[in-house]
């Protein structure tokens, strides 16, 4: 359904689209967003916590990485038509056309910059630009040309805690590094087993995904491995520096192992379930890791 822009954007029109909107913003990539926003506000505000300078960081970088989401499937759109997995997405569909699709996510992104800074958050706000574009000029133009993309996409998708942090504290300290580094690495295995698991689908769309050029899985089952073994010990460093206690550096150790034997366990056999294990393990370590830190934070702050 085409929009027209000579006549009033009318409140059933809108609503026709409130599911496509949605799906624009991509609303469980937004939570994981959000959420490891969240943890790095709460490990940086310590004791203290300020619930409603919470509310208004979230909202900013909520606005922002969804602004950032829809103008990705924007420039996406041709590919994912490509997709049995992203054809029915709004863009490719039909359902929604880029000019509208250009003018939330253009909105959105700009009204979450201008939040952060009207609140007082210009490191925040510096380091959404930064996301923004390195998300939708470097990484998603990378995507046809190196396999490479998945680590240098990761870069992007490790800076909600970062902007979390940096709008509790007003600066980044060592905390905030372990933060990043933490979302960083799990990302590796996590869109490995999801790049293994489509490797046809993102072939037929000119997808230049690492297993792609891994016929046997070997090397990306040894990437999953090495990935997944670093970050236990990463997972520590909150705990080491003071920002977080022994509950979560204890839970780190247990959930790491999990997911290092998860892809050990593809590693040995690489198939599709086990790729898919792999992509389950990975969703259950961070939501499990992030509520650890929530549970160690509220326990500091006598709640």
């Amino acid at each position: 359904m085409k929009v027209d822009f000579t006549r009033p954007y009318t409140r059933s029109l809108a609503l026709d689209h409130v599911a496509d909107y949605l799906q624009l913003m991509r609303p469980r990539l937004a939570l994981m967003v959000l959420a490891t926003a969240a943890v790095g506000w709460l490990l940086a505000a310590g004791s203290a916590p300020d619930w409603i300078a919470l509310r208004h960081s979230l909202l900013a970088i909520g606005m922002l990485f969804a602004g950032a989401s829809a103008l990705n499937q924007l420039l996406e759109r041709d590919t994912d038509a490509l997709m049995p997995r992203t054809a029915n997405r709004p863009l490719p569909a039909g359902r929604l056309q880029p000019l509208e699709v250009l003018i939330v996510g253009c909105g959105l992104s700009a009204g979450g910059l201008g939040y952060l800074l009207a609140t007082g958050q210009p490191l925040a706000a510096a380091l959404g630009v930064f996301a923004l574009f390195s998300y939708l000029l470097v990484y998603t133009t990378l995507k046809t040309r190196t396999p490479l993309n998945t680590l240098i996409g990761a870069i992007p998708g490790a800076l909600p805690p970062l902007m979390g942090w940096a709008t509790a504290r007003g600066r980044l300290d060592s905390g905030a590094l372990a933060l990043f580094l933490i979302v960083f690495l799990w990302q590796i295995p996590h869109f490995l087993a999801i790049a293994w698991i489509y490797r046809d689908q993102y072939a037929r769309a000119g997808l230049r995904m690492f297993p792609l050029f891994d016929p046997d899985g070997a090397r990306t089952g040894q990437q999953m491995v090495w990935y997944t073994l670093v970050l236990i010990p990463t997972s520590l460093l909150p705990f080491l520096m003071g920002t977080s206690g022994r509950l979560a550096a204890f839970g780190a150790v247990i959930l790491g192992v999990a997911f290092l034997c998860a892809a050990v366990a593809f590693a040995r056999n690489r198939t599709t379930p086990r790729a898919q294990h792999v992509f389950r393990s990975s969703l259950v370590y961070l939501g499990g890791l992030l509520l650890l830190f929530v549970l160690d934070a509220a326990m500091r702050a006598g709640m």
